[in-house]
């Protein structure tokens, strides 16, 4: 059975679904890999690697031979119909905003795995995709504010004077937010960090982290994430919040909510209260932003009260894209290791009775599986139809 690797199309996009390691695991449960030329060039895996693996390269996929398609970014809405009835799909779907594509899969009667909803349960590890690129994430969020800020980030004692180390402040403890305490303190900073899942307090001290407390409930959801809160509950947050940010050098927010807009946990008044010369990245700019103000792609200079000097807000977009690399090698390995549990002697033949297949699947057999995404689709259904009047 074949197994197409897409060379990703999308503006800012770098890494690959396959990487010749991974070519070679699919080889080995007896798959044939057909790859795009040039499709691993951007992230430093040339062509000559995938033939080496074992792979067959082409100058452009014939999706239509394909039994099961691999990819990094969301596929295009004009993409299912050129497969085949009952091909598989294997990739990032972003569901909840990518509407149009999910309709489209489930049209042209494609069996799609997306990988943000492989169930997180310690037999799917291997498989998470969102785990695995937030690491990445979170480490470089920490390298671009560092570059930014226009002071050190470790404690420097020298005959000319003391340099005291920067303050660093983290919103979110989820894997990226982790990763970013870890590398904000490898990198000398003083970081102290705020999240509202029950486990963080002990998360954020095992990185060398000082939590804050603010002595509100936790708000846990499902399979490790943290649910949205009310609006005062979220008020009374950012009330609480505020002098912490106010003294932070260094801001990250890496908060979010799957299938929902990220929560606003910083306004525009906090970030005023910073210090000139502040940073801020907001790693959920592309998800409607932590931050007010931010920018997904963009530095927003923001003027501080009393209009001397400003903070810059980084505009997190294509995080773990630029480190394309590692960021490759770890997500064709999430990709190559779904496909082989989908892999009965040679075969794909999903198992649905197994509760990482059936979590992990968007569409199958004309339908959409994943009921929250089926229910958006109702919903923008339903909002899209003309209203008739009344005679």
């Amino acid at each position: 059975m074949k197994v197409g690797i897409a060379r990703e199309r999308r503006e800012g996009e770098l890494r690959v679904a396959a990487t010749p390691e991974s070519v070679r695991q699919l080889r080995g449960i007896g798959l044939e890999v057909i790859v795009e030329r040039g499709a691993g060039d951007a992230a430093g895996f040339p062509d000559g690697g995938y033939v080496d693996a074992g792979a067959t390269l082409v100058d452009t996929l014939d999706l239509g031979e394909l039994d099961v398609l691999a990819h990094v970014r969301p596929l295009d809405p004009e993409t299912p119909a050129k497969l085949r009835a009952g091909a598989v799909t294997v990739g990032l779907g972003s569901p909840a905003s990518e509407l149009a594509t999910v309709h489209a899969l489930a049209e042209a009667s494609t069996t799609s795995f997306a990988l943000e909803l492989v169930p997180r349960i310690s037999r799917a590890q291997s498989m998470d995709a969102l785990t695995s690129q937030s690491l990445i994430s979170g480490y470089r969020c920490v390298l671009e504010a560092a570059m930014r800020l226009p002071r050190f980030f470790p404690l420097f004692m020298t005959a000319a004077g003391t340099i005291p180390p920067a303050k660093v402040l983290v919103l979110g403890a989820g894997v990226a937010g982790l990763q970013a305490i870890g590398t904000a303190k490898r990198l000398g900073a003083r970081v102290s960090a705020n999240d509202v899942r029950a486990a963080s307090a002990d998360e954020v001290r095992s990185m060398g982290g000082t939590f804050i407390d603010l002595d509100l409930a936790a708000a846990d959801a499902a399979g490790g994430y943290a649910k949205e809160l009310g609006e005062d509950r979220a008020e009374l947050q950012r009330r609480l919040l505020a002098p912490h940010v106010a003294e932070a050098d260094v801001l990250i927010t890496t908060a979010a909510i799957p299938g929902r807009a990220a929560p606003r946990l910083v306004t525009a008044e906090m970030v005023a209260a910073m210090k000139p010369g502040s940073v801020i990245v907001d790693l959920a700019a592309e998800t409607g932003g932590n931050v007010e103000g931010a920018v997904a792609g963009s530095d927003v200079p923001v003027p501080v009260a009393g209009g001397h000097g400003h903070v810059t807000i980084v505009g997190m977009k294509d995080a773990a894209s630029r480190m394309p690399h590692d960021a490759s090698k770890l997500y064709a390995k999430n990709v190559s290791n779904l496909i082989e549990l989908l892999t009965h002697d040679g075969v794909i033949a999903p198992d649905f009775d197994d509760e990482v297949v059936a979590g992990a699947c968007l569409t199958h057999d004309g339908e959409v599986r994943h009921q929250p995404t089926a229910q958006a689709l109702a919903e923008a259904s339903v909002a899209a139809r003309p209203t008739e009047g009344i005679a």
